[in-house]
């Protein structure tokens, strides 16, 4: 299988520190831990070993060193790691979209705007010829 690896499978404090990174780019580990509301703040060293295991699991690099800093940069995208968390939620109901549709719609989170500009990018998809975008099952 060629082309890009697979975006890494992510925990929610990962993904959090990921959001960081995406937003303000190549940072130090303090900046990660600054970056998280004071009240839901993680200690330093929790911080300091996920990005050790995102390091690991090639999701960040060192980029530079500053002073005793080092400075970590995103490798993986954003949209591939959302992915990848789409992909995992949609697995526990059996790959099937309608169900989550459903209680976003019962819930008042998924609106009438939202549905039509899926279904404008269904159409674009199937005008594309884009193979097997479509999720049947």
């Amino acid at each position: 299988m060629g082309g890009k690896p697979e975006s890494p499978r992510l925990s929610k404090l990962e993904l959090r520190i990921l959001e960081a990174l995406w937003a303000q780019g190549p940072i130090s580990i303090r900046e990660m831990q600054e970056s998280f509301p004071a009240r839901q703040r993680p200690a330093y060293t929790t911080v300091q070993t996920t990005v050790y295991r995102l390091e690991a699991k090639h999701a960040v690099r060192r980029v530079r060193k500053i002073g005793n800093a080092h400075i970590f940069e995103a490798t993986v995208a954003r949209g591939a790691a959302h992915r990848r968390l789409m992909d995992e939620f949609l697995g526990l109901f059996g790959g099937r979209a309608q169900p989550v549709m459903a209680h976003w719609i019962e819930s008042g989170q998924l609106t009438l705007a939202d549905l039509e500009q899926a279904e404008q990018e269904l159409r674009r998809r199937q005008a594309r010829g884009a193979g097997d975008g479509g999720r049947e099952k």
